[in-house]
């Protein structure tokens, strides 16, 4: 929601507050080594625990929440407690030792401080010092060059200073701004494997941005002319959402299992996903968008044994501990062309008054040109659907809420960078888009060959109505030029063992998808998809299906005197290239498939959810899915998979 503050309203800064924060952060640790009881000299030294988020460093992103206490001075007392969740934050040392040589990796899951605060409040500006008791949570490494590993936790104490000033932004958001040293002293950890004592020391600096919410009354903020808290609503927007899924299955019937099927005994997971929506409107038309996200948990299986997967939000690198990452970041403009205009409703990614404003609604060219440049997910604005789109609050079947065939772009954790260009008109639709493919297949690092290699989109969409009810047809096509394996040619050469990383190389990937849907009542709404790829290549960002057909529908809870819930079922049907059936039945790898054989067949998934809504903000889903020849083999399964999400969102 835009942040809302009426003119002339001061602050006192007292009370509780809740908020989030992303920082940039050094650490560095003193080290040391020796074999244990052995007598031998230790090993030592320094290094850098650092890793990167792609192009910007070793980044955080967490919560807070605390309370101040105001003097009629302006003097300000207070504690805070903080939790932050690195990205990649990790450092390895190798040693070699007389008939001994291993590698140790120290890595940062966690880190946070409770500490009291003291400051000075001023207008809109709180100026404050603080220190106190800082703890990390570690997980050490031992790697034995015969291939043995021993893993350790560790958890550290030590203590932290910190300086940082405060800006209202409204009558109950603040933006913070933070310098913070954390000392956590030395630790020792014996390793069983390589009989190995290691000892290190860890220091932490980090600069924090971040946002909090002051909770209180009218009472909590005093009246004045002087010194007011500005009224940003309409330059900038704060949203939030947290998605929760428990899912699990009964063991069901396997004649075999290999190194990527889904465990055929029966399994539990859970998923768990924080965003921030962060809109600041730069000049008329123009804004810039930064969404931070932290996510923690696994997938069934490890996120592998089902190319059309159960769960939307189990990204391919699964995390025991949360984990930061920069989901969205980018810029948007849009070039008005006169003539008839429409309302924009106020979102995360739109920055307009809210509808209880005075202001009235702001107004848009209906024929316009939108420019979106940054980090985004393609399905932000390809293959979009009322009906089946966002697995956090619909269908959560990779094959349902989005085109089973389409391999778009995409780092593991489901975001990459690109450039989308829209001519939008009153009945029709025309985009197209330019993004970058990761480096390898499934990889997180992406493919700097700007142009060379990368993935291509062009897509129309055509709106109408029929008997007076909404429908949509889009129409996408895609071409990608990756750094990818043949399956043909992996087979053709026995001695690669079926390794298709040996064929690597520039190789073109192609497909389209027809996306349908359509409104039937008030109540109603059908969607269908089609979708279809070459199979030639490897997959190199989506999952293991080269056509894929659904079809399914949602009504709401109406005529049960329940408005804002909803049912939806959906089927879909998915399957494979020759090419890639052959690579398959081999004993080939994918993604997120790989029985080590294959009895083929088509995989039918069956979807039926109930979404119970709780308020206006937040909502209980049971879901249960049927996938029959799950990874295409008749071998295996079926298997059934229930599942409860719990979403919240502002």
């Amino acid at each position: 929601m835009p942040l809302k503050a009426p003119a002339h309203v001061v602050p006192d800064w007292a009370g509780f507050y809740f908020g989030g924060h992303v920082g940039y952060i050094l650490a560095g640790s003193d080290w040391s080594t020796t074999a244990i009881g052995a007598g031998t000299a230790p090993l030592g030294g320094s290094m850098d625990v650092f890793d990167h988020d792609g192009p910007w460093g070793p980044m955080t992103g967490g919560i807070q929440g605390g309370y101040n206490y105001v003097f009629p001075s302006h003097l300000m007392i207070g504690f805070e407690a903080d939790i932050s969740f690195p990205n990649h934050f990790t450092g390895s040392q190798t040693f070699s030792l007389p008939g001994n040589q291993f590698s140790i990796s120290d890595k940062l899951e966690l880190f946070g401080t409770t500490r009291a605060r003291a400051g000075y409040a001023f207008g809109n500006w709180l100026i404050y010092g603080a220190g106190g008791f800082a703890f990390d949570r570690d997980l050490l490494q031992n790697t034995q060059l015969a291939g043995s590993v021993d893993q350790v936790f560790l958890t550290r104490y030590g203590w932290t200073l910190g300086l940082g000033a405060e800006l209202l932004l409204s009558r109950n958001w603040s933006a913070k701004f933070e310098y913070e040293f954390m000392d956590f002293g030395a630790r020792s950890v014996p390793f069983a494997v390589g009989a190995q004592q290691y000892t290190s020391n860890l220091t932490v600096q980090m600069v924090q941005a971040g946002l909090n919410y002051h909770f209180g009354n009218e009472s909590s903020f005093q009246a004045s002319s002087a010194g007011a808290a500005p009224d940003l609503s309409s330059i900038l927007s704060i949203h939030g959402q947290t998605t929760w899924i428990e899912q699990a299955y009964p063991a069901f019937p396997a004649v075999y299992s290999g190194a990527q099927s889904l465990p055929p005994g029966g399994q539990g997971r859970d998923t768990v996903s924080v965003d921030g929506f962060l809109g600041l409107k730069l000049w008329e038309d123009g804004a810039l968008y930064y969404n931070p996200e932290v996510f923690h948990g696994f997938g069934l299986g490890g996120t592998l044994g089902l190319a059309g997967f159960p769960n939307g939000e189990a990204q391919k690198a699964g995390f025991l501990f949360p984990r930061y990452n920069t989901a969205h970041l980018f810029f948007q403009q849009v070039i008005g062309l006169g003539g008839e205009q429409e309302n924009i409703e106020e979102g995360p990614y739109e920055i307009e008054p809210w509808p209880d404003d005075d202001r009235p609604a702001v107004k848009q060219d209906i024929s316009r040109i939108t420019i979106t440049v940054g980090k985004m997910a393609v399905p932000d604005l390809f293959d979009s659907n009322t009906y089946a789109h966002d697995p956090r609050i619909a269908f959560m079947n990779w094959s349902v809420w989005g085109a089973g065939a389409f391999d778009y772009a995409a780092d593991q954790y489901g975001y990459t960078w690109g450039a989308v260009l829209s001519l939008n008109q009153k009945d029709w639709t025309l985009r197209s888009g330019y993004f970058l493919e990761p480096s390898v297949p499934n990889g997180n690092d992406y493919d700097s060959e700007f142009f060379r290699r990368g993935q291509y989109l062009l897509e129309w969409e055509k709106r109408y109505s029929l008997f007076s009810h909404p429908g949509q047809l889009q129409v996408t096509g895609w071409l990608a030029s990756a750094f990818a394996g043949s399956f043909a040619a992996t087979l053709a050469n026995p001695a690669l063992n079926l390794d298709i990383t040996q064929t690597r190389q520039t190789r073109l990937e192609y497909g389209w998808i027809a996306n349908w849907e359509q409104e039937v009542t008030k109540d109603l709404g059908l969607f269908s998809r089609l979708s279809w790829r070459d199979g030639h290549t490897e997959i190199m960002a989506w999952t293991d299906i080269d056509r894929s057909a659904s079809l399914g529908g949602v009504l709401h809870g109406t005529s049960w005197g329940r408005p804002d819930d909803k049912f939806g079922i959906a089927g879909a049907i998915n399957g494979l290239s020759s090419d890639y059936r052959a690579f398959l039945t081999a004993g080939g790898l994918g993604i997120v498939i790989g029985d080590g054989a294959l009895n083929y067949a088509e995989e039918k998934i069956l979807e039926a959810f109930y979404w119970y809504s709780l308020n206006k903000w937040s909502s209980i889903t049971f879901d249960y899915q049927f996938i029959d020849d799950p990874a295409f083999n008749r071998d295996r399964g079926p298997v059934s998979i229930f599942a409860a999400r719990f979403h919240a969102q502002f």
